[in-house]
């Protein structure tokens, strides 16, 4: 409870809210007007994100393997998002990973409050960001912790239930690191740079920095009034979002539109970052690739 203190408030559980039944959500939930959710129709005729099918690469048509990398370039330039499929992360992984972490969002509270999080770090179950007191909240809760550097990497602060959590976890934050190492190459190569530019930027492999975030929405009463998370864009380089398979949520804004995501299935939407878009601003995109750097992005053990 001490950590709780740390927060300028309070701590309200939104599950907890949701299931005790309140009909009306609490005032500091309730987002000002030109802040909530918008279900007018996008004006765009497109209807969904960029899909990119990363076994393409390995194609032995040098033209199909240009064209994948082309997309991904286009998509970067256009949105800032797209979808990938056969991206070499385990799907019976993703399904262990789904089910864990829903197991612990259903565990008793008190067993939840063992892993608290603080403003200082914000690692561990926590409800809410900033310590701005009278913030409008965003009506979710989730668990947010490190993997990378190994300085930060602190599994005794991951849950402990259900059992299997932790090695789930960490076999889950290793291939995703793996494939956020393949992204970059491809991001890399597409700006006309050396393949390792972006990894070694962000890092390499002792300083590089990755973390999860689990975001839980419960049930709202009023959903017109609120979100579960505000509009904002990353500050770090690459984002991989694994969204809800059963519940169309995520939005992603292009010029004037807000735009609902589909899903593809066992996909990962990749969410091009801050610190990578100044990138993009700044250097010239390069459609001319080899056949060795083409095949170098996905030979990555």
């Amino acid at each position: 409870m001490s950590r709780m203190e740390s927060w300028p408030e309070p701590i309200i559980r939104v599950q907890e809210l949701s299931e005790s039944g309140i009909k009306e959500i609490p005032e500091h939930f309730v987002k000002l007007p030109a802040d909530r959710p918008c279900f007018i129709e996008t004006t765009s005729h497109v209807d969904n994100i960029p899909l990119i099918d990363l076994e393409n690469l390995k194609s032995f048509d040098e033209s199909i393997r240009v064209e994948t990398m082309e997309l991904i370039s286009k998509a970067c330039r256009e949105w800032g998002f797209f979808q990938v499929v056969n991206h070499g992360v385990s799907h019976e992984l993703v399904a262990y990973v789904r089910g864990v972490w829903r197991e612990f969002f259903h565990l008793p509270l008190e067993e939840k409050h063992k892993l608290a999080n603080s403003p200082v770090t914000y690692e561990g179950y926590g409800s809410r960001l900033g310590v701005v007191k009278g913030a409008k909240l965003d009506w979710c809760d989730y668990f947010f912790l490190h993997y990378l550097p190994q300085l930060l990497k602190d599994e005794d602060k991951w849950p402990n239930l259900p059992i299997s959590c932790r090695q789930i976890i960490a076999e889950y934050g290793q291939q995703l690191v793996n494939l956020c190492e393949r992204l970059t190459k491809i991001l890399s190569i597409n700006l006309g740079l050396n393949e390792d530019y972006l990894h070694k930027k962000f890092g390499g492999d002792n300083e590089r920095g990755a973390c999860l975030r689990v975001n839980f929405y419960p049930k709202c009463p009023q959903p017109d009034l609120t979100l579960g998370l505000s509009p904002h864009s990353d500050p770090g380089g690459l984002t991989l979002v694994l969204p809800d398979t059963d519940v169309t949520g995520l939005q992603v804004r292009r010029g004037d539109d807000w735009m609902t995501v589909k899903p593809a299935p066992n996909a990962f939407i990749v969410n091009i970052g801050d610190q990578i878009q100044v990138t993009l601003s700044f250097l010239v995109t390069s459609a001319t690739y080899t056949q060795k750097e083409i095949s170098a992005i996905f030979w990555l053990s």
